[in-house]
């Protein structure tokens, strides 16, 4: 989907903004920890710039720690009163009735990870205090991430037992995977994915700019030093041309590479992130139904194997194409391959 390209010059970071803007995509956007490994190896040298920067003068936004999760302002359960946004406090901790107050993040606290893998449990409260950036730590090494999103906070509260919740009421209030912060990424994209180093200095406002460390984390540097840096290459475009699904695989081989094919759910996160700039409900995939063999497949031969329809497979129906839905969640959508949308090329 994007490929990370190290450059070995030094510049300040909106010097290397505008190298990579001219030369690759932009500088590089990291949405994941699998990201963060890619990274890592390509960078010869640290610090190194991304492309994260701090807007000082914009809102705060609240952001989930778990990647793909977009935090809804109309639905959540803060607590009377709360946020208060007294001081510092952008981190979030759980009470005991469930509902959610704002905390400094450099606070010890216990903390609830969330395991996507293990069937038997998803939920571990660790009783072990650690500051926020340290907690999240823990859980994507340990675990997958901090607790995040509504429909996990709401699957904690049926699958735990009484004593798990007394457990959890027990002592002090525990730290989930909500935070806030003015950090936006410089291709615009709303991922929501940070690597903090737990030591890096979260009160100089001078220091605007992220910068890779010696650790794999990252840190907030001063923008104006002279740094190596990360650029990325989309290899994903949207074209905002209205096309039967024929009439776009045509031209994305013809122009680019190909319709876009999506393996896994971080290529579906990259994808569905371009479908804020479309001008149809639905967006075209390299996706296609083969009547004569009753199966759906990509244009580019990858079998089906991570799915995301809105509803189960209608293997019987001809003439139909895969699209991604615009809004809402996303989904795929089975639909007659001669409706005109907009599609992804893959590059």
């Amino acid at each position: 989907m994007y490929v990370y390209k190290y450059i070995d010059s030094k510049m300040t970071w909106t010097e290397a903004q505008e190298y990579c803007r001219e030369n690759h995509t932009d500088l590089a956007t990291v949405t994941n920890m699998t990201d963060v490994k890619r990274l890592n190896k390509t960078a010869k040298q640290r610090p190194a710039w991304i492309g994260l920067k701090n807007h000082t003068n914009s809102d705060k936004t609240w952001h989930w720690s778990l990647p793909g999760l977009s935090f809804n302002k109309n639905k959540t359960h803060w607590n009377m009163d709360e946020p208060n946004n007294d001081g510092n406090e952008l981190c979030v901790l759980l009470t005991k009735d469930l509902t959610w107050i704002d905390d400094p993040c450099n606070n010890n606290q216990r903390f609830i990870c969330y395991n996507d893998t293990n069937t038997s449990q998803k939920f571990h409260l660790i009783e072990m205090p650690l500051n926020w950036t340290n907690a999240q730590r823990y859980c994507r090494e340990n675990h997958t991430d901090l607790i995040s999103g509504l429909q996990q906070l709401n699957q904690l509260n049926q699958t735990w037992n009484d004593s798990m919740k007394a457990e959890l009421a027990n002592e002090t209030n525990v730290f989930i995977g909500l935070f806030s912060d003015a950090w936006a990424w410089s291709d615009e994209s709303s991922f929501s994915f940070r690597n903090w180093d737990p030591q890096r200095d979260r009160e100089n406002e001078e220091l605007g700019c992220a910068a890779l460390t010696d650790q794999g984390t990252w840190r907030n540097d001063n923008c104006s030093k002279q740094r190596s840096f990360i650029c990325y290459e989309d290899h994903v475009i949207l074209i905002n041309e209205n096309r039967t699904w024929e009439e776009a695989l045509y031209y994305c081989r013809h122009h680019h590479h190909d319709l876009v094919t999506i393996t896994n759910l971080d290529e579906q996160r990259w994808v569905q992130e371009k479908t804020k700039n479309a001008t149809t409900p639905y967006v075209w995939t390299g996706l296609r139904y083969t009547c004569t063999l009753g199966f759906w497949f990509w244009v580019s031969d990858e079998v089906v194997r991570y799915k995301n329809w809105a509803s189960p497979e209608q293997v019987n129906e001809c003439d139909m194409s895969g699209a991604m839905e615009t809004g809402r969640d996303h989904k795929w959508v089975k639909i007659n391959d001669e409706k005109k949308f907009n599609f992804f090329c893959s590059k």
